[in-house]
């Protein structure tokens, strides 16, 4: 009968004559045994399954679910107003901006609690429901994909000899896990090292500074950072991307390198434009592109966002052979948002004889402002992008300051949004002209 047994388990039996054979004995059996664990490893190698990276939709409650489809509204209106006001290319992050409102949300009371509640697109009343609906994101965007990073960090530093009251750093603590500091702003450039570092620290360097100063008449400046990196589920190769012609709404010319490829993309058009989504990693997140048709332009189509049913449009794609032209870009953009945030409804916070943020601290005013710096490099590998949402807060003795053929040739809006929420993430529009 044939013995089937593997070399490594057969008895080494080998009856030794001399010295010279015992030590020559031991040096097969060492070779043998070495051989023996080197097949074992290499098995127990091939045994290891890759680790999973399969998509798993966010899970919510029915409330939080209510608050994704009400904050769409906030997000379109405010790519919509951002983009009308400022030239050149924009990139902003909605969701940057809700999760530093949603802590401003916290440390409001009556009118101006409402009124941020409002332009955030939740009911009144509905902060604790709010909260939840943010930890919850704030815990599962991050872990969707392992091939993508995603990073949100919040902070709150206040000033030397100031307190935030309990229950309020207690909420910021718990549902937006927020660091929460005091620094010496009477000491500004150390005050402002620190702030400016936890910005460049959070956004992977991609933005390194949003203040200038530091005021001693503020009691706290908020901050949100949202970095985001992913790499194509399907990478452009860089040995096809070469210098095109790209031509802004007023018809004037100018040079980009387009990266170019020819695949099966989700893909659908209208009217107004021709819409195609470019996923990253395992589909969690991708980039939709939308690119204006005709006589419409990109304020056209944001427009049309305001006004679309987004899951609609997201699910009504379809995949079709693409002939892509992306250029390779990169922007960065920041915007002072005080009239824009008091024009989509919540005016009181920034007037200092109306503004109600007692729930915050004893010693809080109103807001001095409300900015966005963002930050995006698009390439053939994939798509980093930043953001950092920040509020300061004036002390209550300080008065208020002041075969489809898709070929991006031409000004386009685009937004980074999750696959099963449809949260916007990013959102800009690329006209190759600086502001």
């Amino acid at each position: 009968m044939t013995n089937n047994i593997p070399f490594w388990n057969t008895p080494l039996l080998f009856v030794p004559s001399s010295k010279k054979n015992i030590n020559s004995i031991m040096k097969r059996n060492i070779i043998i045994l070495a051989a023996a664990a080197l097949a074992l490893s290499a098995a127990a190698c091939t045994d290891t399954p890759e680790e999973s990276n399969e998509y798993k939709p966010i899970e919510l409650t029915t409330k939080g679910s209510e608050f994704v489809q009400k904050g769409q509204t906030f997000t379109f209106d405010f790519i919509q107003r951002i983009t009308n006001e400022a030239k050149g290319d924009v990139i902003i992050s909605p969701l940057s901006m809700q999760f530093l409102l949603g802590m401003l949300l916290d440390g409001a009371q009556g009118e101006t609690a409402d009124q941020i509640a409002a332009v955030l697109g939740y009911g009144a009343g509905e902060v604790a429901q709010v909260n939840e609906y943010c930890l919850s994101m704030l815990n599962q965007l991050p872990e969707l994909d392992r091939k993508t990073k995603l990073s949100i960090a919040n902070a709150i530093y206040l000033d030397e000899g100031y307190k935030l009251k309990d229950e309020y750093m207690s909420q910021v603590g718990k549902y937006y896990k927020a660091e929460v500091a005091n620094l010496d702003f009477s000491n500004g450039p150390e005050a402002l090292k620190e702030i400016n570092g936890w910005c460049k620290k959070n956004t992977n360097g991609m933005i390194e500074k949003i203040l200038d100063e530091v005021s001693p008449d503020m009691l706290a400046y908020l901050l949100n950072a949202l970095y985001f990196k992913g790499q194509w589920a399907e990478k452009f190769s860089k040995d096809r991307s070469e210098a095109e012609d790209f031509k802004d709404e007023a018809g004037n010319k100018s040079t980009v390198t387009m990266m170019k490829t020819e695949k099966e993309f989700p893909y659908s058009e209208n009217d107004y434009f021709q819409a195609v989504r470019l996923p990253y990693g395992n589909g969690a997140y991708s980039m939709m592109v939308l690119l204006p048709k005709g006589k419409y332009g990109v304020a056209d189509v944001a427009a049309y966002l305001t006004k679309c049913d987004w899951d609609e449009l997201r699910y009504g794609m379809s995949k079709r052979e693409v002939d892509l032209w992306l250029p390779r870009f990169e922007t960065k953009f920041n915007i002072k948002l005080n009239d824009i945030l008091s024009a989509m409804g919540m005016p009181d916070a920034f007037d200092g004889s109306k503004a109600d943020f007692k729930a915050m601290s004893k010693d809080a005013l109103c807001l001095s402002f409300v900015q966005q710096h963002a930050a995006i490099k698009v390439s053939e590998e994939g798509t980093e992008a930043a953001a950092v949402s920040s509020a300061g807060m004036l002390k209550e003795s300080a008065m208020p300051m002041d075969n489809a053929i898709f070929h991006a040739n031409h000004p386009f809006l685009y937004l980074i949004t999750e696959k099963s929420t449809g949260v916007v993430l990013f959102a800009g529009r690329f006209a190759n002209k600086k502001e």
